[in-house]
């Protein structure tokens, strides 16, 4: 086991994986109880129960796309990246196909399905792995520090530590709010056990937080320990009643549908494994070993996932929180999946991991990314300017895509302005082109 996994060459042990694996697990738990809530469109009123998913199923769904995700991540291509169905594309599968569109949840699973294939064939052709290794070092730095921003201003927001603001967008939270102050106390709890280094800090600082909340009755006990599994019958295979009306998937819309999966997927998944794989010290000579294996294994779990019932499965940024506690191999992984199994039993105890509970793991991992902007030279200004738009965009635009948009589209600009043109490799202007496109005709 220890061989298959390469510990000894990547300096790591059982106990940093399973810490690793666990962290990130509990970083991203909450993907069990949003993902059902955001496909059943629960916050939305007086629509037919026709365009609402089982949440039920797709709590199911959710969890084994999960487990079949970081099984093939952690089995094929050895790295600790947990995947589990995305943040933000479940919100434009909900509310943008289903909801403003009108394509039945049915044909938007065969969207995804789509998108998945249509990935799994540019894996197989080397086409994605080839785009990721043709990004600038500098751009690459610039992506994950731009990530650690954004997961630190998600973790901020979702414990009310920062608000929304009508004149400011964006302001101060209510610092006499019980559940801000518990939020505050994790954070600093945890910047302490860091600052001690004290081994496997961001995790004790998340149970701490937890059992805290419990104790003052901010975060409610779970009702119950074990639970049993929901049926994923109303949403397993839904995915291929779409190929039985050519009508529905032959239009314009089912196209644009597609490719904005494909898009968002892509650029989302790339930007994550190469944060994660640079905070790990997996990057040698700008590139990405088995770069092609993880991206294969996001393709498999997005297609797994939409015959299941759930909307696209991608990389997750917060197994950042799992390699800043010592993982470095794909055993970290492995362990995430066994706690989405023991999860689907589990269920009630998902409730203790809240927002406040999440808040210092993602801030302290927010922390950690953005020392990458050191490594950026910062003298030079044409490699300042892409760089600065690709960080300062995505949490300004709440898109890793669109900040890595951003930026990438000034680069080829202003490398030609100071003749270095010769230094760009020919998929960045490709790139370039693209993402002129995406914001013309995709992103409003």
């Amino acid at each position: 086991m220890k061989n298959y996994f390469k510990f000894d060459e990547l300096g790591t042990n059982y106990k940093r994986e399973i810490l690793g694996g666990l962290t990130t697990f509990l970083s991203m738990a909450y993907i069990l109880a949003v993902n059902p809530a955001t496909l059943s469109l629960s916050a939305v009123k007086d629509i037919p129960d026709s365009m609402r998913m089982d949440a039920g199923a797709v709590f199911v769904a959710t969890a084994l796309a999960s487990i079949v995700g970081c099984l093939f991540m952690g089995l094929i291509a050895n790295y600790p990246i947990a995947l589990a169905p995305g943040m933000g594309l479940n919100a434009f599968f909900a509310f943008t196909v289903v909801l403003t569109l009108g394509i039945p949840w049915q044909t938007g699973l065969t969207g995804v399905l789509f998108s998945g294939i249509i990935f799994a064939l540019l894996t197989m052709t080397g086409l994605r792995e080839t785009i990721i290794n043709a990004i600038p070092f500098e751009l690459k730095m610039a992506v994950s520090s731009g990530i650690g921003l954004f997961i630190t201003f998600v973790g901020l927001q979702g414990a009310g530590i920062i608000q929304n603001h009508e004149a400011t967008l964006v302001t101060l939270g209510n610092f006499h709010d019980p559940k801000v102050i518990l939020a505050l106390a994790g954070i600093t709890l945890t910047v302490i056990l860091m600052a001690k280094r004290v081994p496997g800090s961001i995790f004790i600082g998340m149970i701490i937080t937890a059992l805290i909340g419990m104790l003052t009755g901010l975060i409610a006990s779970p009702h119950a320990v074990v639970s049993s599994v929901p049926s994923v019958k109303p949403t397993f295979g839904a995915a291929f009643e779409g190929l039985m009306d050519p009508s529905k998937i032959l239009n314009m819309k089912f196209l644009i549908v597609v490719l904005t999966f494909l898009f968002i997927d892509f650029f989302d998944t790339a930007g994550t494994l190469v944060a994660v794989a640079t905070q790990a010290d997996l990057v040698k000579d700008n590139k990405l070993p088995r770069a092609g294996r993880a991206l294969f294994a996001d393709s498999l779990a997005t297609i797994t996932g939409a015959i299941f019932g759930t909307s696209t499965t991608t990389s997750y940024i917060e197994s950042s929180a799992g390699v800043a506690v010592g993982a470095r191999t794909g055993f970290a992984s492995v362990v995430t999946a066994v706690c989405f199994f023991l999860a689907l039993f589990f269920s009630p105890l998902m409730s203790v991991v809240t927002s406040a509970v999440t808040a210092p793991a993602l801030v302290i991992v927010g922390v950690l990314m953005v020392s990458n902007l050191g490594k950026i030279d910062w003298s030079r200004f044409e490699i300042a300017v892409p760089a600065f738009l690709t960080m300062i965009m995505m949490p300004l635009s709440y898109s890793i895509a669109t900040g890595i948009a951003c930026g990438f589209i000034f680069y080829p600009i202003t490398m030609i302005m100071a003749n270095r043109r010769k230094e760009i490799h020919p998929i960045m202007y490709f790139l370039f082109v693209v993402f002129v496109l995406y914001f013309i005709f995709v992103k409003h």
